[in-house]
C-alpha cells in the first residue's frame, strides 16, 4: 500500500553507510528527503547520487537531510560510491540505506510487482519535521530525477507553511505567490499590508519579501 500525503511516514531501524540509524530519531526536527534506487551500479542512479551530493549544501541550507536507499549490501554501496566519485567528480556525502531484507521498501510501497518484484522503483519522498509525507514522486527507470525541482518544491512547501499562500505554476523563489481563497480581503490586508493584485476574487497575486 502506497503512502498518502499527510500521513506520518513509517519509522524504521536500518543499516546505513554511516552506521545504524533509527529513522525518525535521525531526522530529528529536520525536513527529510528519502529516495530509492533499484540496485547499485545502475547508470541513471549513478548520475543522480552525484548530483544529490553536489547539491547537499542547498539541502543543508533549507534544513533538509537527504538519505538514499537500495536493496543491496553495505559492501556493494561502498564500491558503488567509489564509482560515483570517479565518474561524477563528487563523493557521496550523505547516508545510503542497505535495505537487504526490503523491510523499508515494503513499508514505503517502493516494491511494484508489475515493474520488478525484486527491486525498488525509483521514488522520492519529502518529509516535514512532523514526520508527515508532503510529496511523493515515482520515476521510470529511463528518466533521471530533477533534484532542482525537488529543491523548488521544498522552497514552496516551506514558504506556504509560513504564509497563507500557495505558489502558482512554474513558481521560483522570489516570484509572486497566490493568496489562499480561504483568506478574506479584510484578513489579507492585515497579513499583506504591501497589497496585492486581484485578477479574480479567487486569484490574488502577492509579492512576499522574506
Amino acid at each position: 500500500m502506497s503512502l498518502q500525503l499527510g500521513q506520518i511516514v513509517p519509522d524504521f531501524e536500518a543499516q546505513t553507510t554511516i552506521g545504524p540509524i533509527h529513522f525518525h530519531q535521525w531526522l530529528g526536527d529536520s525536513w527529510g528527503v528519502l529516495f530509492s534506487h533499484p540496485k547499485d551500479y545502475t547508470p541513471v542512479c549513478t548520475t543522480e547520487l552525484g548530483e544529490a551530493a553536489r547539491l547537499k549544501p542547498e539541502f543543508d541550507r533549507r534544513g533538509v537531510k537527504i538519505i538514499g536507499l537500495s536493496v543491496d549490501t553495505l559492501e556493494r554501496h561502498g564500491g558503488w560510491e567509489a564509482d560515483i566519485e570517479e565518474t561524477q567528480g563528487q563523493a557521496v556525502n550523505f547516508p545510503m540505506i542497505a535495505d537487504t531484507d526490503r523491510k523499508v521498501s515494503e513499508a514505503y510501497g517502493m516494491i511494484h510487482p508489475l515493474a520488478d518484484p525484486t527491486v525498488t522503483v525509483r521514488t522520492v519522498y519529502v518529509i516535514d519535521p512532523n514526520k508527515k509525507l508532503r510529496l511523493s514522486l515515482t520515476y521510470p527507470p529511463s528518466t533521471g530525477r530533477n533534484f532542482l525541482e525537488i529543491l523548488r518544491v521544498i522552497d514552496s512547501l516551506q514558504l506556504t507553511d509560513r504564509q497563507k499562500v500557495a505558489t502558482p505554476v512554474n513558481w521560483q523563489p522570489g516570484e509572486r505567490a497566490i493568496i489562499l481563497p480561504s483568506l478574506s480581503d479584510a484578513d489579507a490586508k492585515t497579513r499583506f499590508p504591501q497589497g496585492w493584485e486581484t485578477k479574480k476574487p479567487y486569484l490574488r497575486y502577492v509579492t512576499i519579501s522574506e
